[in-house]
């Protein structure tokens, strides 16, 4: 596969990042502003993403929604009502969505609308309820993708600006050095995140099931260390509630246990 995007994915990559630069939260104390949230409501209701496999999209682009929403914390539904309307595709009928969101520690709501084993499921075939299920691991490693770059750009942004005995603590090596890190285990991310999302639609069902746990327990992985990484970056301010490197980690923590990915299910190895 060629990893590269498309003129076509580039420009949906963009439009998804300036809705959610637009109108998602900044602060904490964003996710409170019912005002923000109807804003962002009607811009992602307008652009029809949540709409994209009716419309024919591929898997990578449904992926790259979700990662640009990740990254901005977008915090109105994406995911659920995403699958909905794959799962509709899929069965030719309408199918209702949940009355209310699951509990999650999730601040910004955005697993509302998930439902892991909807009913409607057992009248697929096989291959086509596989498929629904790698793309509901494709879309949530991609949330999870997105939402390591937004704490890792959290951090580096704090890095430049906050000072010690004079000099920005981004200049000392040993948080450059971090920082370093975590952007070479978000490129790997990216990589094999794309990789799955390519397989949901271009391999085998057994193939894209497989490509994609895989790229759910490594990105799992990384993101919890990037996000490890930006809380301790921020120092103290790291662990208080006003910053929020704490609501990207519980996105991180929410989608990976959303339809969870254990080395056990794998046929090849991964340590």
């Amino acid at each position: 596969m060629d990893v590269r995007l498309t003129q076509e994915q580039r420009q949906l990559r963009d439009a998804a990042a300036e809705v959610a630069g637009d109108f998602g939260p900044r602060s904490v104390a964003d996710l409170d502003d019912e005002t923000r949230r109807a804003r962002l409501e009607k811009a992602v209701d307008a652009t029809g993403f949540r709409t994209l496999r009716a419309d024919g999209a591929s898997a990578v682009e449904v992926a790259i929604v979700a990662e640009e929403f990740g990254r901005g914390l977008v915090d109105v539904p994406y995911l659920g009502p995403m699958l909905i309307d794959d799962l509709q595709n899929r069965l030719g009928r309408a199918v209702l969505p949940p009355e209310s969101a699951p509990e999650s520690v999730d601040l910004t709501g955005s697993l509302a609308g998930v439902v892991e084993s909807p009913s409607d499921l057992t009248e697929l075939s096989d291959d086509d309820a596989g498929r629904w299920y790698a793309l509901a691991l494709a879309a949530t490693t991609a949330d999870i993708v997105g939402a390591a770059r937004g704490t890792h750009a959290l951090a580096t942004e704090y890095a430049k600006v906050r000072e010690q005995y004079g000099s920005a603590i981004g200049s000392y090596q040993a948080v450059a050095h971090l920082l370093a890190e975590g952007l070479a285990l978000i490129e790997g991310s990216i990589s094999v995140a794309r990789h799955g999302a390519w397989a949901v639609d271009e391999l085998p069902v057994r193939e894209a099931i497989e490509a994609n746990r895989v790229a759910k327990i490594y990105c799992a992985r990384a993101a919890m260390t990037v996000c490890e990484t930006s809380i301790q970056v921020h120092g103290g301010i790291g662990n208080t509630w006003e910053c929020l490197a704490h609501v990207y980690l519980r996105r991180v923590l929410a989608a990976t246990e959303t339809w969870p990915a254990k080395l056990e299910e794998l046929t090849i190895g991964l340590s």
